[in-house]
């Protein structure tokens, strides 16, 4: 798995377990999900994002660009 697909399967991951919570336990775990959203709106604009960076220094793997060179 590459940094970019986990850094979406954890992102969705975490948008779905926030709704979940808020529909059986708090509506404030939407709170949650509106920071998801947030932290990958300004991910967007600044290219940077602390779960990348994370996943990064766990070892994950870069994607590959078509060329061989990595991003």
């Amino acid at each position: 798995m590459t940094v970019n697909r986990a850094l979406h399967a954890i992102a969705g991951t975490f948008i779905l377990a926030s709704l979940l919570l808020a529909h059986y336990v708090s509506p404030n775990f939407l709170w949650f999900t509106a920071f998801v959203g947030a932290n990958l709106l300004q991910s967007a604009f600044t290219d940077w994002c602390l779960m990348v960076t994370i996943l990064r220094k766990l070892g994950v793997k870069e994607d590959v660009a078509a060329c061989g060179i990595q991003r």
